[in-house]
């Protein structure tokens, strides 16, 4: 049911963006057309894919906030982040985590935001490192922090 559900907001937002148009034909589709369904299916597999972990470049990073208790800057921090990962050509996975209380000495939870984003390889990390939506997103954000961590690591090949 909730997939249903999923699935018929996702419908309504691309009919919203796009006016549920045939681009080919620039002609809108009938409320009984059957293309609507394969429409859905490709655009969920699409997101779906750009979603899955890939395993053979994982870009880590750790952001402390000047403010970690400012709901402004959080606000302004998260939204300013789901840009950039959505505007991204190359951000697979995209990840957006908050430390949960660490319950053991050996779990550091200092940081106020982490980001786990993959890539098929990493020509793609460094593309992504130059493109415009990375850019942006760092020119946005960039005075909220005062300190970044990134770990990078490739997949062990047997």
């Amino acid at each position: 049911m909730n997939q249903k559900i999923s699935q018929l907001f996702f419908l309504s937002m691309i009919c919203f963006t796009v006016g549920c148009k045939d681009l080919s034909t620039n002609s809108t589709y009938a409320k009984d057309n059957t293309e609507i369904p394969k429409v859905l299916d490709e655009a969920l597999q699409k997101r779906d894919a750009n979603r899955t972990f890939n395993p053979n470049y994982a870009h880590v990073v750790y952001f402390w906030l000047n403010r970690p208790n400012n709901d402004q800057d959080r606000a302004l921090f998260e939204k300013s982040l789901r840009t950039f990962l959505n505007n991204s050509a190359y951000a697979q996975t995209q990840f957006i985590g908050a430390p949960p209380k660490a319950v053991r000495d050996v779990v550091d939870d200092s940081f106020t935001y982490n980001l786990v984003v993959t890539f098929d390889s990493s020509a793609s990390q460094v593309a992504y490192q130059e493109e415009e939506a990375h850019k942006k997103f760092v020119k946005e954000a960039s005075h909220l922090w005062s300190k970044v961590i990134v770990y990078d690591a490739t997949t062990i090949r047997d």
